[in-house]
């Protein structure tokens, strides 16, 4: 289910970028020392689209390593979805929520955050539940416990009082759990984020530049059960949650002249190229020799657990040339083409879900019936196309359901649901 390249996958989550479309077209730009909002009555593709990609690449690279693996971002470079994810997150949540606080104040906007928190531990123990249950009778149906120790719940089945407790507190999650549980503790300290760049946007980034060099110097980190620490340690990867919101509140207007300087861009494109250079040796280990040792020892090991500022930067690189070409008025946005990757992307918790549970029950697939590369490859399509369908079903319901709301509600009525659904 894993590779050297990529121990744990990551996530988040959709459902704030919908109320983005609702606030922006009914309230002016909002703004206070150190937040600037800014007014937009269509919806970010461009996040839904990236989202949606995530998505997929995280469904395919916790199947068997097959074809469609290389066409993952994580095989050419440092960073991989998890980045994405976290940043998107850190981004929309920014955007809906600093909008809330400046209108409706800091006690208003801490509750629809807790809310939202509220709703995304939910699905943590729904999923946490449905892939237990799904694990367990397969290793209970094919007599195979090898199911149960590769998918980490061995300490579930041994002591199952004990494993729950700590699963509610987050300190316990089979493999591929690990990215909800930061999710929930990144957001509940979205409140104190977002007061603090009310006051100082860029005293906020530095200051959570400062706690990610503190925790690498000094090691901090959370324990998991029953033994170890987080696979992604919330002290280090609140930097790229915190630069997500940063960006949203101004910060990414103010970089505009850097980004789009031609420096930048060589820069980026450079570095893309000597990480990819490196991502061949882990491959083709024949082109070891090429590494200079010194480099290897400054490089080595590439922390993911701790986002390593390697992974940081790659994510930066390709975060620059996304936006340098491909501008959010780009018309094939809107094409049927790239539509199912944004419906995933304005879903994402929810399919976020069914890819775990799809994942697992990808590789029972594959270990008991065939592991060829044929099926592989259905395994893989099918997956994703089960996914677009789900999307497209929530998609469907949703616009039923706001149709016929809005025949009894006010146009102030979803104001609340900031967070809530697209």
């Amino acid at each position: 289910m894993t590779s050297i390249a990529d121990r744990i996958f990551g996530p988040p989550l959709a459902g704030e970028a919908g109320a983005i479309v609702r606030d922006a077209a009914t309230a002016p730009a909002a703004s206070l020392p150190g937040i600037l909002l800014p007014v937009g009555a269509e919806r970010e593709l461009r996040l839904d689209l990236f989202r949606g990609l995530a998505l997929w690449l995280i469904f395919i690279d916790h199947l068997p390593p097959n074809l469609l693996t290389w066409f993952t971002i994580r095989n050419y470079g440092f960073s991989d979805a998890t980045e994405i994810f976290i940043f998107i997150s850190g981004y929309t949540a920014a955007f809906v929520y600093g909008r809330a606080m400046l209108e409706s104040g800091f006690v208003v906007a801490t509750a629809r955050i807790l809310r939202r928190v509220w709703q995304i531990y939910v699905a943590h123990v729904f999923l946490f539940t449905i892939f237990l249950a799904e694990i367990s009778y397969v290793a209970t149906r094919f007599e195979n416990p090898l199911y149960s120790e590769e998918m980490g719940i061995m300490d579930f089945l041994k002591q199952p009082d004990v494993t729950i407790v700590q699963a509610l507190l987050l300190r316990f999650r089979p493999v591929n759990m690990d990215v909800l549980p930061l999710y929930i503790v990144l957001m509940l300290f979205l409140p104190v984020i977002l007061w603090l760049m009310k006051w100082r946007t860029d005293v906020t980034l530095a200051l959570s530049v400062a706690l990610y060099a503190i925790t690498w110097q000094y090691d901090l980190y959370l324990t998991a059960y029953p033994n170890g620490f987080w696979a992604f340690n919330p002290f280090a990867w609140q930097l790229l949650f915190v630069f997500g919101a940063w960006c949203a509140l101004g910060g990414a207007s103010r970089m505009s002249r850097i980004i789009s300087s031609r420096i930048t861009l060589w820069i980026c494109f450079a570095y893309l190229f000597a990480a990819f250079c490196v991502t061949l040796t882990w491959y083709f280990p024949q082109l070891g020799h090429l590494m200079p040792r010194r480099v290897e020892q400054w490089m080595y090991p590439i922390n993911k657990t701790d986002l390593d500022v390697l992974r940081f930067a790659h994510f930066l690189a390709l975060a620059a040339i996304t936006v340098r070409f491909l501008p959010k008025d780009w018309p094939g946005l809107k094409s049927a083409w790239l539509r199912p990757l944004i419906l995933c992307g304005q879903h994402s918790l929810e399919i976020f879900c069914l890819g775990v549970f799809l994942a697992f029950a990808g590789h029972f697939l594959l270990a008991e019936i065939s592991g060829g590369a044929g099926m592989h490859f259905i395994i893989s399509i099918s997956g994703i196309l089960i996914m677009w369908a789900m999307a497209w079903v929530i998609s469907w319901y949703k616009h039923v359901a706001d149709k016929g709301g809005s025949r009894t509600k006010s146009t102030g009525g979803n104001a609340d649901m900031a967070g809530g659904g697209s």
